[in-house]
């Protein structure tokens, strides 16, 4: 399919839109009744992972209710892991949760099963491509090696990725060793995804936060550079966007570094600022603070159309700043979609 028809696509790819197109993460979720009835039929969030017939179903689910531009996979970053061999589980109100991996334990996992055990979610992506409608992107994704290495070191999330800071410091072989097997596994799977049908993928660095420069540049830009150039030596060209979220300052290194096509930003993230800071060409997506959503109303409206004018000069997916949550209103999502298709 040609970018040309497919808005969101065209947007990564460099061009800008005279509206900016428009996806949620996480919207495929439980802010929706008909998510909870699926979400009912099967064991377990991993299970309902790895069920192509319900996992299309729910990465559809969005695209019937509101007219976005695009429909993302629905999976986990912690799908890798698992498919290493790390025993992983989540658990209602608690979130994921792992058997926390030690330098002897990484002999332990096996890197060459990870296509084979991920099969579902890639059949999950060629059901959801088929169904598209020509104008939708298909997006794929996977967590960056950093972020995923710090639920697998910790053995759950941290508000501060001190267990993981301390392994990289104290552990630097076997830490080196961690992250080249997720930069390996990571590649393997967005070529995966994008041979099933993803236009685009994202790299979800979801704890780029709490790290100096130094750690930043060696843990999260080093690993993502990898991943994109490693990818496009099987892709060329292959368009990605990359989601630092907390890099702040470290945003414009990020960008350039790495090579994404577009870059992600978080809510925190200030508009005119980092707008000034980027190279005028390079896309941007984001950023409403998901909170806002939750409360609608005026305030909601002039954030969205503040983030629009901010970034009318350049090529701009909307999208929020963190994932939607479960609290939501739908009337709020769909005023969401009236502004931003309203255009400038």
């Amino acid at each position: 399919m040609s970018p040309v028809s497919k808005p969101l696509l065209k947007t990564v790819m460099g061009e800008r839109q005279e509206r900016p197109p428009l996806w949620i993460m996480r919207q495929a979720g439980r802010y929706l009744p008909e998510y909870r009835a699926v979400r009912e039929k099967v064991g377990g969030f991993l299970e309902l992972c790895y069920t192509p017939e319900y996992a299309a179903e729910v990465t559809l689910q969005p695209l019937r209710r509101f007219d976005l531009d695009a429909a993302i996979l629905f999976s986990d970053i912690l799908v890798i892991p698992d498919a290493l061999g790390q025993k992983v589980r989540f658990e209602v109100g608690e979130g994921p949760l792992l058997e926390p991996i030690t330098p002897e334990g990484l002999g332990k996992l096996k890197p060459d099963a990870v296509l084979d055990h991920l099969a579902p979610v890639l059949e999950t992506l060629r059901r959801v491509t088929a169904e598209l409608a020509p104008d939708k992107t298909m997006i794929g994704f996977c967590g960056s090696p950093w972020t995923v290495a710090t639920y697998m070191i910790n053995g759950s999330g941290s508000p501060d990725q001190a267990v993981a800071r301390v392994f990289a410091l104290t552990q630097p072989e076997a830490f080196a060793r961690l992250i080249d097997m997720l930069v390996e596994a990571s590649t393997a799977y967005l070529v995966a995804q994008f041979r099933a049908g993803a236009d685009v993928v994202q790299l979800f660095e979801s704890w780029a936060l709490n790290l100096d420069e130094e750690q930043f540049a060696a843990y999260v830009i080093e690993p993502n550079r990898r991943i994109v150039e490693a990818v496009r030596r099987e892709i060329p060209g292959a368009p990605i966007i990359g989601f630092p979220r907390g890099a702040a300052a470290m945003l414009p290194v990020y960008a350039e570094k790495t090579g994404v096509n577009a870059l992600g930003l978080d809510y925190m993230t200030p508009v005119a600022a980092i707008d000034k800071a980027l190279p005028a060409a390079l896309p941007v997506q984001g950023n409403l603070d998901p909170l806002r959503l939750i409360a609608g109303g005026e305030q909601m409206e002039a954030r969205v159309e503040a983030i629009i004018a901010g970034f009318a000069g350049r090529p701009h997916i909307f999208n929020l700043g963190h994932g939607i949550v479960p609290q939501t209103p739908i009337a709020h999502v769909e005023r969401l979609v009236e502004i931003v298709k309203r255009g400038r």
